[in-house]
């Protein structure tokens, strides 16, 4: 009996101390909070954005002829550049800089890019021309109603005032004025105080064709302008290129047009072929004599001379 009473009290006890261990840890477990997931960091690289370029790409529109848009005007119009051969030797001719002002030169131009069309064995196989005939679409359209080569000089503006304002583009800024040697805000055009942007390359027409000529790197320029009738060398501080000398002669001789080493009638800055001296690209200005011809056998003449000497 005395042995039963023990077992009975030990059971007890055990009993009692398992309901007290039990509620213990019930009043002091740690009670974890919730826990969050770490943030899952995304090691995977950004895509990359190409920056902007400041050379606005050409559109090609016609791969038979080679004509390409190479930018836009003030105002829309595109400003193209026609190319012909495949040579390695660049050949660039520009005309319509001063718009309607100097329309004989973008109408010299057009028939010269007819002339390739017809007469393609005339680029010799080392070389490649490639002519731009309206810097200035904005100016030739105010003066002819058009930029493209169906005109003549009967769709010509009979008024003088339209034909001046012509040589500007529509933000009557003078585009032989705004290129990067010695450039100024203000610049002369004649007796004339004219505006040469309001700063180097502000002008969409001028800029392109700046982007275009980099990307071109031609052997020589011939910018076309009227009227002194004359051609004149560039340079821009450092002297005469030699080779802007030959080909000088070289168009002066075969054109009968005389031949200067600078235009010095008066002040310019901010000058196209000057630039291009500036960047070691020889290159001339081709004053036609008068306003309203062409004078297409003087230049055609000229031009043949350039294209035999880039031949040899």
């Amino acid at each position: 009996m005395k042995n039963l009473i023990i077992v009975l009290v030990i059971v007890i006890l055990i009993g009692l101390g398992a309901y007290w261990l039990t509620q213990w840890s019930s009043n002091n477990s740690v009670v974890l909070p919730n826990a969050t997931p770490p943030e899952v960091i995304d090691t995977t690289p950004p895509p990359v954005v190409p920056l902007a370029s400041s050379t606005p790409p050409t559109t090609l529109i016609d791969n038979q002829t080679g004509e390409i848009v190479i930018g836009q005007s003030v105002e829309g119009r595109a400003i193209t550049a026609y190319n012909y051969g495949t040579g390695a030797t660049k050949i660039l001719f520009i005309g319509g800089i001063h718009g309607g002002y100097s329309w004989n030169t973008a109408l010299l131009a057009y028939k010269l890019i007819d002339y390739l069309k017809s007469n393609l064995e005339t680029i010799p196989a080392q070389v490649a021309v490639t002519v731009i005939p309206v810097l200035n679409p904005d100016g030739l359209n105010k003066v002819v109603g058009t930029t493209t080569s169906q005109f003549t000089k009967a769709d010509v503006s009979p008024s003088i005032a339209v034909v001046t304002a012509g040589r500007f583009n529509a933000n009557k800024v003078d585009l032989n004025r705004n290129f990067d040697c010695d450039w100024q805000a203000t610049s002369k055009w004649q007796n004339k105080t004219v505006s040469g942007g309001s700063v180097v390359f502000s002008e969409p027409e001028s800029l392109a064709l700046k982007n275009y000529i980099e990307a071109l790197r031609p052997n020589a320029v011939v910018a076309w302008y009227s009227a002194a009738g004359g051609v004149f060398s560039s340079s821009c501080q450092s002297g005469i290129l030699p080779e802007t000398k030959t080909i000088t002669n070289t168009y002066a001789q075969a054109s009968g047009y005389p031949a200067y080493e600078k235009f010095n009638f008066y002040d310019i800055t901010g000058d196209l072929v000057n630039w291009l001296a500036k960047n070691n690209i020889p290159a001339i200005s081709v004053l036609l004599a008068t306003h309203d011809d062409v004078e297409w056998d003087k230049n055609l003449a000229g031009i043949k001379a350039l294209l035999e000497y880039y031949a040899k």
